[in-house]
């Protein structure tokens, strides 16, 4: 009884510093769309008066529909964000030069307003390089054809066309009255990104580069702070920031600028037959904990929401179509717990910070061990000094308490009390006493995310089809129509020049695609010296990128795969004229790096022919024929419109072909659940849904080594750590938006280029099914009942103290099980719980009554809840697994 009693005495100050917050921001709210200025000091972003400490959620427009928008930016609110950030993408705002898009996925006025609406601040990183694996860094490919023109230097022809587009964008939010001093949401611009990494690629024209960046942005009149991102000459009135996993080291480069983290990676990017990587939520709420600990003001995850990279906007070399990122939101718009309530309690933990962490100008460092630390933010109030309301109190104090120790859990001592810390953990003290908060003690649920495919639905438009129940899956035997692509040039845009082309010199990157074909003349004598010398011929080239492949007479006798690499193919020529033909294709355009504009694709240096009678064929200097794209690409097979292509029926038995394209329809369920295309059957190619392009796919596998078993968070994080999916495509499912579907008749055409099955392509619902949970009487009180206190100086009962469980489903779904229960001291993880030694019996009953039913539900961890304690002097902790679904229905897969 003393402890409690002391537990709810000292938690009346967390409240009272949480309320005096709460006054500030219902203040702010309540004029955020007047007028408002803002500015900074070395600690802060100054708003409308007032420092503040701010939490940014990365969301890349063009990755999702704007359907999806405002349930991405209501999630990345609720889970604690006050800013929205994006980059700005000039290739798809400037397709051609002079012709601008700002309509659909590209609508940033439409996106930036829908954030404002949601009561949230923008950060716009203009740029306009991107990188962010998108094609082209962000760059048009038209910019590379201005004549003497050099990316991201000074150069007079690029800075004119850059000054150009950066302008454009300015212009239009100042029209739209977009930026805060107009009553919009705009707080923060970026010019450049992360130019500092190759700076000295350029010089001292680097140098000036940088310098003429800085004002050129400044010139335009924005009005709110500019940023430059990984640049430690960012010019005196331009704020430099840090990018990478761990920024609470970062210093910016004058002290008169405050501490802020523009992309905090949360994951990584994939690609093409590459494992999948994940970021433990325990290492990232560590990583942003170190960051405010040690003076940081702003943190930007980099991304909150990843998204797609629908069409051929996927980076290169080689980047997937998800750009998943491991995201707290996942591709799909579907929470991934528990990163995303991890952070979430995270969140609120700093909130309640806040105000001590704005009035102090810094931290007061106290060595608490040998690998162990506290930072104190703490000043006597003086309304004159800091714009807090408080009752009965004479100063703010926050405390954050680290072990930066990779294996062993620490006990220390600060002011008089006694803390325990898990290894590689942050704990946090909103009023210098009482922990709120660990980084390393997750009390947020797990969900599962779930593929179903439950009913078969397929299209009524063939009425011979047939359904076959394969390994549970239906699927249709005679739903597909198909269409050959021509291995040849196929149209009068051809051209014949003596030389090889620079492949983007000749596409334009209007396609993936560009065939080189020659005409080769074999003697009969070359034929004899092969067969009496035992020589093989070959062909070979200097370098290509990103794929190779090689037909003679139509056949195709090779592939190649690389970025920028040798090839040598053997080759077989029958005698007399023979047609050798390069395909050559892009996998997304190179996206980072110096000197962009000379990266290009295709084929580079010398490409010849040995091993003939009279010596080498240098054939750089043969006539070749050049084609873009495909046939069907032109002729818009994909369309709905499209009547240009003479499909036929495709038989089960067909044999898979290369270069072939497939067309069939399906129909969908109602309901809000994300759709996914399941391509694991087929090889590589383009897929397109309605007209609208998918993306690329590939089923390349990944290395069969290098996940682990068991992911460690503790210790440093880097992308090769906590990978799974080993031996395994990289990716098979495909998103398809939900706005771009009916309810039937859906037109779904595939181009395939090595070979594939589609009767077994499924099309199936993502969704949260199985939750999980694990929170023991050790845990934090839970925050959200601290945090929604608005009375100052509220007493917290000491009911308010007990830890909780709190358990829901997203989207509408409801408990409808629970498939595991136990409170005790139960084993194993999620979809693997298992009793432990002590039970309560009534462990299943007690959480059933509280849950099912329900869409979400809360449970105490004590032991009164369930019927008494089942084993004193032991720290008794309550395990579940529950299953959500729809109220109407549970999920299908249709079969196409």
């Amino acid at each position: 009884m003393k402890n409690k009693k002391m537990q709810t005495s000292n938690s009346t100050i967390v409240i009272v510093l949480f309320a005096c917050f709460c006054f500030v921001t219902v203040t702010e709210a309540e004029e955020y769309f007047k007028p408002f200025n803002v500015s900074y000091d070395h600690r802060a972003l100054i708003i409308d008066g007032h420092r503040r400490i701010l939490i940014s959620a990365g969301i890349h427009y063009p990755r999702a529909t704007p359907e999806m928008w405002p349930d991405l930016i209501a999630k990345s609110k609720e889970g604690g964000a006050d800013v929205i950030e994006t980059y700005v993408f000039w290739n798809g705002h400037e397709p051609a030069r002079g012709q601008y898009n700002f309509e659909g996925r590209y609508d940033l006025v439409k996106f930036a307003k829908l954030v404002a609406s949601k009561g949230l601040y923008f950060f716009l990183r203009i740029g306009p390089y991107a990188c962010a694996e998108w094609n082209f860094g962000g760059f048009p490919v038209w910019l590379r054809d201005i004549p003497g023109i050099v990316f991201r230097t000074d150069n007079e022809p690029f800075k004119v066309e850059m000054e150009r587009f950066v302008s454009k964008v300015v212009n239009i939010m100042r029209d739209e009255k977009l930026f805060s001093w107009q009553g919009g949401p705009i707080i923060l611009l970026q010019i450049e990104n992360e130019y500092g990494n190759i700076e000295g690629s350029f010089g001292k024209a680097g140098k000036e580069y940088t310098k003429w960046a800085a004002g050129m942005a400044l010139s335009l009149g924005a009005g709110v702070p500019w940023v430059m991102c990984k640049q430690t000459d960012a010019p005196y009135d331009i704020i430099d920031t840090c990018n990478a996993y761990y920024c609470d080291g970062f210093k910016p480069n004058s002290p008169h600028k405050p501490i802020m983290w523009t992309e905090n990676w949360d994951g990584w990017y994939t690609q093409w037959g590459e494992r999948l990587p994940h970021r433990p939520v325990e290492d990232l709420a560590f990583a942003v904990a170190r960051f405010f600990q040690r003076g940081g003001s702003f943190q930007n995850y980099y991304m909150f929401f990843g998204g797609t990279n629908f069409g051929r906007t996927a980076g290169g070399p080689l980047q997937i179509t998800s750009y998943d990122y491991d995201a707290p939101i996942d591709e799909y718009g579907l929470l991934s717990e528990p990163k995303w309530g991890h952070l979430k309690d995270l969140h609120a933990a700093l909130k309640l910070c806040e105000p001590a962490l704005v009035a102090a100008d810094s931290p007061t460092y106290i060595k608490l061990g040998p690998k162990q630390e506290a930072h104190v933010y703490q000043l006597d109030v003086r309304p004159k000094l800091v714009n807090l309301s408080l009752s009965g109190f004479s100063s703010i104090c926050s405390a954050f308490l680290a072990n930066i120790d990779e294996k062993k859990t620490a006990t220390v001592t600060f002011q008089g009390r006694t803390y325990t810390l898990p290894p590689w953990s942050v704990s946090i003290l909103p009023d210098c006493r009482n922990t709120v908060y660990n980084t390393a003690k997750i009390g947020a649920q797990t969900s599962v995310k779930l593929l179903d495919f439950d009913l078969p639905l397929v299209s009524s438009l063939f009425p011979s089809q047939k359904l076959i129940n394969q390994d549970g899956i239906f699927r249709s035997s005679s739903s597909w129509v198909t269409a050959k692509e021509p291995i040849r040039v196929w149209s009068n845009s051809s051209f014949t020049v003596q030389g090889i082309l620079e492949h983007l010199n000749v596409t334009k990157d209007q396609s993936d695609y560009l065939w080189y074909s020659t005409r080769i003349y074999v003697s009969d004598s070359d034929i004899l010296f092969w067969k009496e010398n035992d020589v093989t011929p070959k062909l070979t080239i200097d370098g290509i990128r990103d794929i190779l492949r090689v037909f003679i007479n139509g056949q195709l006798i090779g592939n190649t795969v690389g970025h920028w690499i040798k090839v040598v193919q053997t080759v077989q020529f029958a005698p007399g004229y023979n047609d050798l033909t390069l395909l050559s294709q892009t996998v997304g355009l190179q996206n980072y790096g110096a000197f962009l504009e000379k990266d290009g694709g295709g084929i580079r240096g010398t490409i010849k022919l040995t091993g003939f009678e009279n010596g080498d064929i240098d054939l750089s200097k043969s006539f070749w024929t050049y084609q873009v794209g495909l046939q069907g690409e032109f002729l818009e097979f994909y369309s709905e419109e499209n009547d240009n292509a003479e499909w036929v029926e495709l038989s089960p038995e067909a044999l898979p072909s290369i270069f072939t394209w497939y067309k069939t329809y399906f129909d969908v369920p109602d309901g809000t659940n994300p759709i996914a295309l399941d391509l694991q059957s087929m090889g590589k190619g383009q897929v397109w849904v309605n007209g609208n392009h998918i993306g690329r796919y590939w089923t390349w596998v990944s290395p069969k080594d290098g996940c682990e078993q068991f992911c460690d968070y503790r210790g440093a994080y880097s992308s090769d750590k906590c990978t799974t999916n080993c031996g395994k495509p990289t990716q098979t499912l495909y998103h398809v938006p939900r706005s771009w579907l009916r309810a039937s008749n859906n037109l779904l055409v595939i181009l395939e280029e090595t070979g594939g099955n589609p009767f077994a392509i499924s099309v199936k619902l993502h969704s949260a099914r199985t939750i999980c949970a694990q929170v023991s009487e050790s845990h934090y009180p839970p925050l959200q009942k601290l945090v929604n206190v608005d009375v100052i100086g509220q007493e917290v009962s000491v009911d308010n103290m007990i830890p909780e469980m709190h358990l829901w489903c997203q989207d509408g779904q409801i408990i409808s099980s629970i498939t595991f229960a136990g409170f005790g001291t139960p084993e194993g993880s999620c979809q693997n719980f298992s009793q432990g030694q002590c039970h309560a019996p009534s462990s299943m009953s007690t959480v059933s009554k509280a849950c099912q039913g329900k869409s979400s539900c809360s449970i105490k961890i004590s032991s009164s809840v369930f019927g008494g304690d089942p084993c004193e002097g032991v720290v008794k902790t309550l395990a579940v697994e529950a299953r959500c679904t729809s109220p109407s229905s549970d999920g299908f897969v249709s079969s196409v």
